[in-house]
């Protein structure tokens, strides 16, 4: 597969004058060649870079690519063009898949599974690489379905008092030639507001989730802690291919204040602190994943559609403050029939509803998680049992049910019991 990195911008927020914003020096050498080393690894080095602004300095420190032990070709644009303009010069040599790169990124992916996922949707024009951030409200945002099709793309500035799910463009593709169908030659457009918005109105555009570190160093601030993360060596670890650890936190009664069968959004409010607790653990390497059963699905009170909300209205207070979660995973399941409008084919025994442990090995194999070094923190015996089953280490807390539901487990202990979600990672990123 070839590579194309889009290796235009100026840097002008971070002061840049005399380089191009892609070669600015981080932990000791350019940007780029962070992105080269990176592809390297994973067999990519048929490579085009894609440059203007201050090109001749790009073009002077990789040359033909040799010296890094790959094939580069220099392609100058003689105007703006964007990123999908810039893209479009190479129409007539990109004849099969390719990935691109944008050239103002820190990132370290297991290219090999975004790969792997892209071949399994290979009749699309393409899969897009996207995660949460500590900055949804000045990001770029996608919509997607359970089946990662991607439904909307909705461009910053947001409408104000709007709710989104905080998932983010991470600007690294994989296209197919069939994406050039799209792009108008010699101007300047740009990927996320022109050319996939038009794209999914007629085809299937991908989105690959992942917890792995990609993050742009656009402004100062971004910068140092970016290069931080780097020397620290956490964007190294954060890749999939080594195992994760996680902190899974129930939803009703942790996150939010407890409400008897919450179906209503102006019902959901979070708990004090909580901001704070999940910013922290997003400081640190673990991955913040939900767990939450939800039989008001079952049981017909809500709908998946209703229930997406709350969930939105959950990222939005969150992302406001610079917090975010990884991932939310939820069952809809009830066992028991008998409420008038339930959803009969959800009325189940299953394998996801706590205290079963699905839930926890789905996210396990979905990031590669090692449950054994993990935490699930949660306000019922029902979430202790599912965590202590699956194997990780359980923290019951004195919020929401508080362990009401004891009597079902007699013979149950967690393994710690606090009085709220903020003590819980204070001691989990106090003992790691």
């Amino acid at each position: 597969m070839k590579l194309v990195i889009i290796a235009g911008g100026k840097g002008t927020r971070l002061g840049l004058k005399e380089i191009p914003k892609p070669m600015v020096v981080i932990n000791g050498k350019p940007l780029l060649e962070h992105q080269v080393d990176l592809a390297k690894r994973y067999g990519l080095t048929d490579i085009y870079m894609l440059s203007g602004h201050l090109s001749q300095v790009i073009i002077d420190y990789f040359g033909d690519g040799s010296k890094f032990s790959v094939n580069i070709t220099h392609v100058i644009e003689d105007k703006p063009l964007s990123t999908a303009g810039a893209v479009k010069q190479l129409e007539t040599v990109l004849n099969e898949r390719f990935m691109v790169f944008y050239g103002d990124t820190i990132m370290d992916i297991d290219l090999e599974k975004f790969i792997a996922f892209d071949t399994e949707n290979s009749e699309s024009v393409g899969s897009l690489l996207v995660h949460p951030n500590d900055h949804p409200y000045d990001s770029d945002l996608i919509e997607i379905n359970d089946s990662n099709k991607v439904t909307a793309f909705l461009s910053k500035p947001h409408k104000s008092g709007w709710h989104y799910s905080n998932m983010v463009n991470a600007a690294l593709y994989i296209l197919s030639p069939k994406v050039f169908n799209y792009i108008v030659q010699d101007e300047a457009t740009d990927f996320g507001k022109h050319i996939f918005p038009e794209v999914i109105k007629s085809e299937n555009l991908y989105a690959y989730k992942t917890t792995e570190y990609i993050k742009d160093m656009g402004t100062p601030k971004r910068f140092t802690k970016v290069e931080g993360d780097l020397v620290s060596g956490k964007v190294a670890r954060l890749n999939r291919s080594h195992k994760q650890k996680a902190v899974f936190l129930d939803r009703d009664g942790v996150i939010n204040k407890e409400v008897d069968q919450l179906r209503h959004i102006d019902d959901f409010e979070l708990i004090e602190g909580v901001i704070d607790a999940i910013k922290n653990l997003n400081k640190s390497d673990y991955i913040v994943i939900v767990i939450t059963n939800q039989p008001v699905i079952a049981k017909g009170f809500i709908t998946l559609s209703e229930l997406e909300l709350i969930h939105k209205k959950m990222d939005t207070l969150l992302g406001n403050e610079g917090a975010f979660l990884d991932d939310l995973f939820y069952c809809p399941h009830h066992p028991e029939t008998g409420f008038e409008g339930e959803v009969k084919a959800l009325k189940m025994e299953c394998a996801c509803r706590k205290p079963q442990p699905g839930m926890l090995i789905e996210a396990s194999e979905k990031y590669n998680i090692d449950l054994n070094t993990s935490w699930f923190i949660g306000d019922r015996y029902t979430d202790i049992k599912a965590g202590k089953s699956a194997n990780t280490n359980t923290i019951l807390l004195k919020t929401g049910h508080a362990g009401n539901d004891k009597h079902r487990f007699s013979d149950l202990e967690p393994d710690y019991m606090f009085n709220n979600l903020n003590e819980a990672t204070n001691h989990i990123l106090t003992k790691n």
